[in-house]
């Protein structure tokens, strides 16, 4: 079984090997055709702690490493332009 992708983008890094990622879906209401949001925010599991607020990720699923834990970070897209 092939394993879930998602991109996102992090909006917090304050924990300790742990990154916060919004992930967006874009859908079609089904009454009124407009083209809706839904987001959702994962717990990541970045082990060297490489990511920073406003980077674009590709997470990947993998064995439960917590109690919300469900994803590790396969690979930064694109670094932000903010440093903080």
């Amino acid at each position: 079984m092939p394993v879930k992708e998602k991109v996102g983008i992090v909006v917090s890094n304050k924990m300790q090997k742990t990154i916060v990622v919004k992930v967006e879906n874009k859908y079609s209401h089904p009454i009124y055709s407009k083209t809706m949001i839904k987001t959702r925010k994962y717990l990541v599991h970045d082990e060297i702690g490489e990511c920073n607020i406003g980077d674009q990720v590709l997470v990947q699923e993998c064995r439960p490493l917590s109690r919300h834990k469900r994803w590790k970070l396969a690979k930064i897209i694109s670094k932000s332009s903010l440093v903080s």
